[in-house]
């Protein structure tokens, strides 16, 4: 039998009270696995993820993570229960007067009060091993390295807390061909190094989707299109599924 990490049944947002952005999201995503989200521009795919760390109030419908009711907790208590997801932001939002280290720090001298100094810095020091980012350039502020860099840092960062959950915010935007095969990598390895946990990627890369993806979602109009393994997409019959391969595929 499948196990469960992130469960969402009905899910239906609207900012105005009129348009909705998500209207009727019903979405099971499995533990253990690399999940990609996928779709058009404008079909509510950040603003699903931005509900799955708990940062937008749903208009209606429930969301369970890790078997725990999100919405029916107070809000310190989603605060630390969201240690238990890690985030790359597209652009890896670093800390601009920080260096790697000290952005990779940061979430432990926040959350882990309990640990000294030193076992802080020995932690951040080994996730960024872990992420590929070379100790020479430990000590850079982000304007002084490369985006590659930047995106190990980020990395790094998200990792920081051992998270069971780990969510990739459109991790390939904007960069080069290289780049975005270094990046894709960087997930599959991570994920397959920190056994048991989910990953959950949100992207309009549809190579990245097949390559790296073992269960994915196309959403369409807020709401989910089709669901299941990469061969499920090879060999659906749904003529928005086509075209966006289509298009996938041609531009990529």
């Amino acid at each position: 039998m499948m196990e469960v990490a992130i469960d969402i049944q009905n899910l239906r947002k609207s900012f105005d009270g009129k348009d909705f952005v998500l209207n009727g999201i019903n979405l099971t995503i499995p533990k253990g696995k690399i999940t990609v989200i996928i779709g058009f521009s404008g079909t509510g795919k950040s603003v699903l993820l931005k509900h799955i760390l708990g940062l937008i109030r749903p208009t209606s419908g429930n969301i369970q993570i890790l078997g725990r009711d999100l919405w029916s907790m107070e809000q310190k208590e989603i605060n630390l229960f969201r240690r238990k997801m890690g985030v790359l932001f597209q652009y890896a939002a670093l800390f601009d007067d920080m260096t790697a280290l000290e952005n990779v720090c940061f979430p432990l001298r926040e959350h882990r009060r309990d640990l000294k100094l030193k076992e802080i810095v020995d932690i951040a020091m080994n996730k960024l091993k872990v992420s590929g980012l070379d100790q020479k350039h430990f000590n850079k502020i982000p304007s002084e390295m490369s985006g590659g860099m930047r995106k190990r840092v980020g990395l790094a960062r998200a990792l920081a807390l051992d998270p069971e959950i780990l969510l990739y915010d459109e991790p390939t935007t904007g960069l080069d061909p290289i780049l975005t095969e270094m990046v894709d990598h960087l997930i599959k390895e991570t994920h397959h190094v920190h056994t048991g946990s989910t990953t959950v990627v949100v992207s309009h890369d549809l190579f990245a989707a097949f390559s790296i993806g073992e269960h994915i979602v196309m959403l369409d109009k807020g709401t989910v299109l089709l669901s299941g393994t990469p061969d499920v997409f090879r060999n659906s019959d749904i003529e928005l599924v086509q075209r966006f391969l289509a298009k996938g595929f041609k531009t990529g």
